[in-house]
């Protein structure tokens, strides 16, 4: 069997580098697995994990308040620096009576819009000093790489406080013209909407909030927009509209008018992300934006988000893209099979006739 080790795991991290891998998964009764482009690849040349070793190398991984709590509660998020800043997003858990890891691996490296493949017109949410902008779409499609670079880019250019709260810190952030605190969930606070209450007390002036997950934390952030602050936060949603029906869903039937009213006059846009697998190796961006202009505003208010997409497809001009004309885009140059982009199609005339 594979025999665990300090030095066992770096070798481990140090090949999940070396192949670019987005992905590490211990299991009990496998060889380590990888996710590379999207595909896992079982490494056959490992032996297969017996639960002490994927044991040993997570107490590697975790701190003795991190034992304890995955202890109580069986599964627990955490970040693991590993040499020359390497950072990996962890996931300790039990299935079946058994522990697994899996583990994300996280750039050193800040990447620009340009370098991500995104456009340019999601600088306009940054020239803003205040509102609510949502990064939305599946884990692992770049929801938090996209936020990163575009708070970096304020961190470049102004003298702001910037605040992250994360679960767990993903990228960290090195000060520039901007002050930067970066809080991690169960290691600096005990949750989102604490991180969230204290924020008002802590002069910031950006906010990047890992993920919105409940009433409190959705509450908190609606009133830090509000207040004269710029927000970023993520939802696991698919679209711009059902990402507006999911916050409102969220509050009490009595106060969703209210917050219907809020939503609509904070919210400055909403991006929806895919990762696809590119011909000939790597991901490319597929991406649907929602910028907030005074139609948006009004069906937010009134209760008609069935009508988001088509206020999205009538103002290409001011910066909207549907997800379907990113999608043609890319199979019509060649960087995306037309398999993989059908199954990510939303309007499935609309596609066909961009690509006729």
């Amino acid at each position: 069997m594979y025999k665990a080790s300090e030095l066992e795991l770096a070798k481990l991290l140090s090949l999940v580098v070396e192949r670019n891998a987005s992905d590490l998964h211990l299991k009990v009764g496998e060889p380590p697995i990888i996710r590379v482009d999207s595909q896992l690849i079982r490494l056959e040349n490992y032996d297969v994990l017996s639960e002490e070793v994927i044991l040993d190398s997570a107490n590697l991984m975790m701190n003795e308040q991190q034992r304890a709590l995955f202890k109580q509660q069986q599964d627990i998020d955490l970040s693991y620096s590993f040499k020359d800043n390497v950072r990996f997003r962890v996931n300790v858990y039990t299935q079946q009576g058994t522990i697994g890891v899996a583990l994300r691996a996280i750039p050193n490296h800040i990447r620009t819009l340009e370098e991500l493949g995104l456009p340019p017109i999601l600088r306009t949410f940054i020239e803003k000093r205040q509102g609510l902008v949502l990064f939305t779409g599946p884990v692992g499609h770049g929801k938090s790489t996209a936020m990163a670079s575009l708070v970096n880019e304020i961190n470049q250019k102004r003298s702001e406080h910037i605040l992250t709260i994360e679960d767990p810190i993903e990228f960290v952030l090195k000060p520039a013209s901007s002050v930067i605190t970066q809080r991690e969930v169960t290691v600096d606070t005990p949750n989102f909407a604490q991180a969230l209450r204290a924020a008002l007390r802590e002069d910031i002036n950006v906010l990047l909030v890992g993920e919105m997950r409940d009433l409190e934390s959705m509450t908190s952030a609606l009133t830090l927009a509000e207040t004269g602050h710029l927000i970023f936060a993520t939802l696991h949603t698919n679209d711009s509209a059902q990402t507006v029906d999911r916050i409102i869903d969220v509050f009490p039937s009595v106060q969703q008018g209210q917050i219907r009213s809020q939503l609509a006059s904070v919210l400055l846009g909403i991006v929806s992300l895919r990762l696809l697998p590119k011909i000939g190796g790597g991901r490319v961006p597929a991406y649907e934006i929602l910028m907030a202009n005074h139609a948006v505003r009004n069906v937010i208010r009134d209760n008609k988000t069935f009508e988001i997409n088509n206020i999205i497809h009538t103002n290409l001009e001011a910066g909207m893209v549907p997800m379907d004309k990113i999608l043609a885009t890319l199979v019509k140059q060649g960087q995306v099979e037309l398999e993989v982009a059908e199954t990510h199609v939303r309007d499935n005339d609309y596609f066909l006739s961009l690509m006729r």
